[in-house]
């Protein structure tokens, strides 16, 4: 698991999080300084308490993504338990390469609602019909 935290992509991240970190270090003593000079203010001194809790949820971003990899790894969802799955779903074969590129982008279109079930949305479902037919024809 830890060796996957070492790919090209992770170690750029690894980089990128550190920098950013460090980064918000040095504008936190930057904006302390400049508050303790002649011409600071307390504008400053906010700045300089706020670089640190940038620098706080910078880390607590770089934790996150780390646990969401390996959760994802292991076939998890964000909670640390199993996605449930139907048992449709549990006996059916995965699905192949072949099937992943022949798959269609847009899903199907769900089933038409009745007038008298939704009102409201049946007419919707016009307009947006309507729209979709005006963007279809030639102009």
């Amino acid at each position: 698991m830890l060796r996957s935290l070492l790919t090209p992509r992770w170690l750029l991240l690894h980089v990128l999080f550190i920098v950013a970190t460090i980064a918000t270090g040095f504008l936190a003593v930057w904006q302390w300084d400049r508050a303790h000079e002649a011409g600071g203010s307390f504008q400053n001194l906010g700045y300089a308490l706020q670089w640190p809790l940038f620098g706080a949820f910078t880390i607590f971003l770089w934790i996150k993504l780390v646990r969401m990899d390996f959760a994802q790894q292991r076939g998890e969802d964000e909670t640390g338990s199993e996605p449930e799955t139907s048992e449709e779903q549990r006996t059916t074969a995965p699905e192949t390469a072949e099937q992943r590129r022949t798959r269609p982008l847009v899903p199907p279109p769900a089933p038409p609602v009745d007038a008298d079930e939704d009102p409201e949305l049946a007419e919707y479902n016009r307009y947006l019909a309507g729209l979709n037919e005006s963007d279809q024809s030639p102009s």
